[in-house]
C-alpha cells in the first residue's frame, strides 16, 4: 500500500487509541458481581437486602415461617459459609450455633455481630444469653441495620459508600416505622394494652409501646419449651382475671395449644403474628417493616375486641 495512503490509517488509530480512555470512563467501570452475604436470621436477611441492595446476593440460613428456635443446622449451611466474603448474626439465643458452622467452613469469611451496641434484656433459663428478640424495638432495628453498613463496608470498600447511603434511607424509613407504630398504639388507652402470645417473644416491643405482657402460653422466650399445666391453669385464670379477649398466636408455632386455652379462658385466638421470622414472600410480613407494620395492627385489633 503507497505510503500516502497508510498516513490517513495510522491518524486513524492513533485517534481512535487516544479517546478510548474517554469512551470507557464515561460508561463507568465494568460492572463487579455482588458478594455473596450469608445471614442467619429473617430480620437480618432483610436488612443486609436493604443496605446491600444490587451489591449483594444474600444467602438465608433461616428460613420463613420456620422456628429458630429448634434449627439444626445443615451441611449446606457450612456451604454456604464457605462461599461468602461476610456472614452476619445476631449472636444472641437464635443462632447460637454459627460459630461452628464457620469454623466447620474453615473459609475465614468476616463475620458481623449485628447486636453489637444493642441493650440486650435479662434471658431466662432456655435463652440464658439474654432475650434474643431485639428487633422488635425500630430502635434496636436501626443499630443492627448500621453494623450491617460498616461490616459491608468494610469487605466490599469499592462500595462503602453505596452502602452508608443505603443505610441512611433505611434508617429514615425505621424511624418513621417507629413513630407510626406508637401513634397506632395510642389509639387505645394504656389500661387495655394487654397481651397473651404463644411464647414471651413481644417483650421489647411491649416496653416500647407502653403494652402490658400478661402471659405466654409457653412461659419461655424460647418456643422450644415446653408449659406445664400449672403454668396454663394460672395463665387462664389470669386471662379471665384480666378480661383479655385474644390470645395472638405466631406464624412460626402451632397455635393448638393457644387455641385450646383460649377455649378455656373464653378469649379467641387471631392473626398469626410474625414472632420469631418474617413471612414468606408476598405475604404481609416479607419484611421486616411489613411484619412490624402487621403485628402492631393486629395487636392493636385485639386490644379494642370486646
Amino acid at each position: 500500500m503507497p505510503r500516502a495512503a497508510l498516513r490517513p490509517l495510522a491518524i486513524g488509530l492513533a485517534l481512535a487509541a487516544a479517546l478510548w480512555p474517554a469512551a470507557a470512563t464515561a460508561r463507568g467501570p465494568a460492572a463487579r458481581p455482588p458478594i455473596t452475604v450469608v445471614a442467619t436470621t429473617t430480620q437480618l436477611q432483610d436488612f443486609v437486602r436493604n443496605v446491600g441492595g444490587p451489591h449483594v446476593h444474600v444467602v438465608g440460613l433461616l428460613k420463613p415461617n420456620v422456628d429458630p428456635h429448634e434449627y439444626e443446622p445443615r451441611p449446606s449451611d457450612v456451604s454456604a459459609v464457605e462461599a461468602a466474603r461476610v456472614v452476619v448474626e445476631q449472636n444472641v439465643g437464635l443462632d447460637d450455633w454459627l460459630d461452628k458452622v464457620v469454623r466447620s467452613a474453615g473459609s475465614h469469611p468476616r463475620v458481623v455481630v449485628a447486636s453489637r451496641g444493642v441493650a440486650i434484656a435479662p434471658g431466662d433459663e432456655d435463652e440464658p444469653k439474654g432475650d434474643p428478640h431485639i428487633w422488635f424495638d425500630p430502635r434496636n432495628a436501626i443499630v443492627m441495620v448500621n453494623a450491617v453498613a460498616a461490616g459491608l463496608a468494610a469487605a466490599d470498600p469499592a462500595d462503602a459508600a453505596a452502602y452508608r447511603a443505603s443505610a441512611r434511607r433505611y434508617v429514615a424509613r425505621l424511624r418513621a416505622l417507629d413513630r407510626r407504630l406508637a401513634a397506632l398504639v395510642a389509639t387505645v388507652p394504656p389500661a387495655r394494652r394487654k397481651l397473651v402470645t404463644d411464647h414471651d417473644a413481644f417483650g421489647y416491643l411491649a416496653r416500647r409501646y407502653g403494652i402490658r405482657v400478661i402471659g405466654a402460653v409457653i412461659p419461655s422466650l424460647s418456643s422450644a419449651a415446653e408449659p406445664s399445666a400449672r403454668s396454663l391453669a394460672e395463665l387462664i385464670g389470669t386471662i379471665r382475671k384480666a378480661g383479655v379477649k385474644v390470645i395472638f398466636s405466631e406464624s412460626s408455632v402451632s397455635p393448638k395449644l393457644a387455641q385450646e386455652v383460649a377455649s378455656e379462658a373464653g378469649a379467641t385466638v387471631d392473626a398469626s403474628l410474625y414472632g420469631d421470622t418474617l413471612g414468606p414472600s408476598g405475604s404481609p410480613g416479607a419484611t421486616y417493616i411489613g411484619a412490624m407494620t402487621y403485628d402492631v395492627t393486629a395487636m392493636v385489633r385485639g386490644f379494642k375486641a370486646r
